[in-house]
């Protein structure tokens, strides 16, 4: 099933799908990616790209919010194929290179598949190359210089915690928050503003204080890695997310 892309602006287009989102800011240079799914989404980028009007030829870069597999699988197909430059915040160039690894690993994930739900998002992610663990040897750090060639000039938002240098976004008055901030996700039961769970963060502490980050974002849009795009203040969301966990 195609990712489900909804125009959020001019240039603003949000895919999403079932497991993962991504982003996509257009001008009339071509494309900026943000995040690309998990590897076997790699079709779906492709399909959400030429949608807008462009190839893969068009696709100027791809922007990380972080390195875990479901954002950035097919980034590693495009950079590897078609040499497209894949970015990120300087704190998470060396885990998009795979220097280190911060995600849950598999065996975490199976002390839960005893659950339903567990169970089935594992199988599924497996399938579409969850348990890829390659990097991107090639990835760089975003700088100021080049991300004003970049559609959509995106504003660093650093939100370190859910990995070690996660970053999210504004790009033409629209929040990218990757993982920092969420609406859904298959092992969640309801679609609200929140942190993912505990078991995904390499740093609980840090996703909380990061929160502050986004509490003083002044947008009125919020997409989100996991879940569905929400509309309202994004301070409110941010402040949402902290009464959740009280």
């Amino acid at each position: 099933m195609a990712a489900a892309l909804t125009a959020v602006t001019d240039r603003v287009h949000l895919a999403q799908t079932a497991l993962v989102n991504w982003t996509l800011v257009v001008d009339d240079g071509g494309v900026l990616l943000i995040d690309a799914g998990y590897p076997g989404h790699r079709e779906d980028v492709v399909d959400s790209v030429r949608r807008l009007g462009f190839g893969i030829a068009d696709i100027r870069a791809i922007l990380l919010t972080h390195a875990h597999v479901d954002h950035f699988g097919s980034a590693i197909w495009f950079a590897e194929t078609h040499g497209i430059a894949v970015y990120a915040h300087p704190d998470e160039v060396g885990h998009a290179r795979r220097d280190y690894l911060e995600q849950v690993s598999p065996v975490d994930v199976a002390r839960h598949a005893w659950q339903p739900r567990w169970l089935k998002w594992s199988l599924t992610i497996s399938r579409k190359g969850g348990l890829e663990r390659g990097g991107i040897p090639t990835a760089q750090a975003l700088t100021d210089e080049v991300a004003a060639t970049l559609p959509g000039t995106p504003q660093p938002i650093p939100t370190p915690g859910h990995t070690g240098g996660h970053c999210s976004y504004v790009v033409d008055g629209v929040l990218v928050s990757g993982d920092a901030l969420v609406t859904g996700h298959p092992l969640l039961t309801d679609t609200r503003p929140q942190l993912l769970p505990r078991l995904f963060n390499h740093d609980q502490a840090g996703c909380v204080r990061s929160l502050s980050a986004l509490e003083a974002v002044d947008t009125d849009v919020l997409l989100p890695g996991h879940g569905p795009l929400w509309r309202g203040p994004v301070h409110e969301a941010a402040r949402a997310a902290r009464s959740a966990l009280r």
